[in-house]
């Protein structure tokens, strides 16, 4: 199997509907192999219905159940992918049309690396905003590609999951601890996926900055100075996000 996209959900019947009708776009490029794993908060809204309905489609496995969180759910996602990659879009994310073109070059990447595209930032009101991969080492300042783009080898986070620690900046946590552990960043051209501002990070922007910047100091070991200094300058950009999004 070459990848797991992994979809964390709660109380959003829609937004699973929505990033399964996606799924097409890898569905139909007959050479990638794939699997569908779905992670529900034991929601009461026909999501678990949905998904038995589906028959197994697409290597469907899911879970309907109480969980400690986002990130506790990406955990047991985790738990049960058998990919080689592993993609997290969660309910109402969905993979760009050209997704397979990216997703097919996995085949050729090492499982020593964090492979990372790009991805459209949807503000609403049909206003998409591109967010290109970055080099590796703006993984100092933040993720260098969003976390909707970004194939994690799966055997890198079996051994270091989420850490529930780090309220909403749990994806920049492990993905700095799998690059201290030699984990380096490929990127690769091409746009892997869409996915709506206004979730935690967006809505969160405060405790973002200061959860980032525990990561910097306690696990990527940056001197304090630039911790700070980060900390504005993501302080200023997530606010202007934020400002962008609530005026949309």
């Amino acid at each position: 199997m070459l990848l797991s996209v992994i979809t964390v959900a709660f109380r959003n019947y829609d937004g699973v509907a929505k990033t399964y009708a996606s799924l097409a776009h890898l569905a139909q490029a007959h050479d990638i192999t794939f699997e569908w794993i779905v992670v529900d908060g034991g929601s009461q809204d026909g999501t678990a219905e949905f998904l038995e309905n589906l028959n197994g489609q697409y290597n469907l496995r899911y879970i309907s159940e109480k969980d400690k969180g986002i990130y506790d759910a990406m955990n047991k996602g985790i738990a049960m992918a058998e990919g080689r990659f592993a993609l997290f879009l969660n309910s109402g994310d969905i993979f760009h049309p050209d997704a397979a073109n990216v997703v097919r070059q996995l085949e050729n990447a090492p499982e020593s690396a964090m492979v990372i595209g790009d991805a459209l930032l949807d503000f609403g009101d049909g206003k998409k905003i591109r967010r290109g991969a970055k080099h590796g080492w703006y993984i100092y300042h933040s993720l260098p590609a969003s976390h909707q783009a970004i194939f994690f080898p799966v055997s890198g986070l079996k051994t270091y999951p989420y850490d529930l620690q780090y309220k909403v900046s749990s994806d920049y946590a492990l993905a700095a601890r799998m690059y201290k552990a030699g984990y380096a960043f490929k990127r690769l051209k091409g746009l892997v996926s869409e996915f709506s501002m206004g979730g935690v990070s967006t809505s969160n922007n405060l405790e973002l900055c200061q959860d980032a910047r525990n990561v910097q100091r306690k696990i990527l070991r940056v001197p304090a100075f630039w911790a700070e200094l980060s900390y504005l300058l993501r302080k200023r950009t997530t606010g202007k996000t934020k400002a962008l999004y609530n005026k949309v």
